[in-house]
């Protein structure tokens, strides 16, 4: 597709179903010209590139199942409508060139794939370790130039690495592996580079929401092959919003906070001979919290019950959705904020203890909903955001209430998207 084919195809409706699919009919003519821009944007930064394709990949949001993952439990996540689009022209130089928007250029030359410790946390060595992951499974690839661009908000628990993991590998399997690589091997492959080439030891359940779309329930009981259970669930249909509010706390200074998590809860399993808590039997764990806490942390203790109840939460949720029992979910949420909050432990960081911007958002959300609806906080913790489903007629008032503390366009209404990385201009 060149340039003028691509106007004219967007003008005259040619991907209006595709983008409605993806954003909702509301949103349609914002992303026509969203699109319009990054393809304007492509030909400016790569003139000579005359032919082009477009790829989408989601964010994602953790619905249930808070810090379960690391102990092989089960989470229930689901992908997004705020997503990472790329303008792509391939060629066969032997390079990959991505410029994001806001970004430098990267460059990643296909001959060499040796991890490179020096530039760990750098958005080339995830594409490296993509495209090497790739290569490793005998594919070839031969390089392409891309225009990046993202509305998924950086920091507020919707999962932009991996957003971006899955579009880089949703682009390389299209073009060079003829769409082999199912929506859990690119999840998969995304997770190595973030492991291997990033240098960030990440679990799998945000590539694998990323990659494979709608509301999807995972089984983590064994990490190489993770049970994948997709459905659609529409929250309007049942007179709610799905809201996201990022309050604004630093993340700076976190990373003990978070590794105490796993860590804690690893203590605990290891008193049974275990190495995380999924496998150990949990009458046996409350039977053994006096010698638990002689030789462990009351925190540790508590962290291990939070898992326990949360695991059993999550597989809950996923049933109460399956059966449309949006009451009896509701009820499950509620009970999840107030375990993380009072047994997890991760609403702020003990190491500052003034400042509580989760907390502040809680109180205020319940306030707000006055007994309707649910609220808990999203994703790690500690410090970024919060989850609230909100009935319809009180979105204004509950997204005026959120940014009052917050700024403006700190709350947002997400929708479930129903596919995770796309080709966009397929037909």
């Amino acid at each position: 597709m060149n340039y003028e084919e691509f106007l004219n195809r967007l003008s005259e409706g040619g991907f209006d179903e595709v983008l409605k699919m993806l954003y909702g009919e509301a949103a349609l003519e914002k992303q026509k010209k969203r699109y319009g821009s990054a393809v304007r944007k492509f030909r400016e930064i790569y003139p000579d590139r005359t032919e082009f394709s477009i790829f989408s990949a989601p964010g994602r949001t953790e619905i249930g199942g808070n810090h379960t993952d690391h102990q092989h439990g089960c989470v229930l996540a689901a992908a997004v409508d705020v997503d990472a689009i790329a303008v792509v022209s391939f060629h066969d130089e032997g390079i990959i060139r991505v410029r994001s928007e806001g970004y430098d250029e990267d460059i990643v030359n296909l001959a060499e794939f040796e991890v490179k410790k020096s530039e760990y946390g750098k958005s080339t060595e995830l594409i490296r370790g993509i495209a090497a992951k790739f290569a490793d499974k005998g594919v070839k690839i031969g390089g392409f130039d891309a225009y990046t661009t993202s509305n998924v908000i950086g920091g507020a628990g919707l999962s932009s690495s991996a957003a971006f993991e899955v579009l880089i590998g949703t682009i390389i399997n299209e073009q060079y592996n003829d769409c082999r690589a199912g929506s859990e091997e690119i999840a998969k492959i995304g997770q190595y580079a973030e492991n291997v080439y990033f240098g960030k030891q990440c679990g799998l359940m945000d590539q694998m929401a990323c990659a494979t779309g709608g509301l999807v329930f995972i089984d983590f009981a064994d990490t190489e092959k993770p049970v994948v259970k997709k459905q659609m669930y529409d929250f309007s249909d049942k007179n709610l919003a799905l809201c996201i509010t990022d309050t604004k706390g630093s993340h700076a200074d976190l990373t003990d906070d978070y590794v105490a998590v796993p860590s804690e809860m690893k203590q605990i399993a290891s008193y049974f001979n275990k190495p995380y808590l999924r496998i150990v039997n949990e009458e046996e764990f409350y039977k053994a919290i006096p010698e638990l806490r002689k030789k462990y942390s009351d925190r540790a203790v508590i962290r291990a019950a939070h898992f326990f109840d949360e695991n059993k939460r999550a597989m809950d949720e996923a049933a109460a959705l399956a059966r449309d029992d949006i009451f009896g979910f509701i009820n499950l949420v509620r009970k999840s904020g107030i375990s993380s909050a009072t047994l997890l432990q991760n609403l702020y960081s003990p190491k500052n203890p003034l400042n509580q911007e989760i907390p502040v958002a809680l109180m205020v959300s319940e306030r707000a909903l006055a007994g309707s609806g649910a609220v808990r906080v999203h994703g790690g913790g500690f410090a970024g955001t919060i989850q609230a489903f909100v009935p319809l007629d009180k979105t204004d008032d509950y997204i005026y209430a959120m940014e009052s503390l917050f700024g403006k366009d700190s709350c947002h209404i997400i929708h479930i998207r129903p596919i995770g990385g796309i080709k966009v201009d397929r037909q």
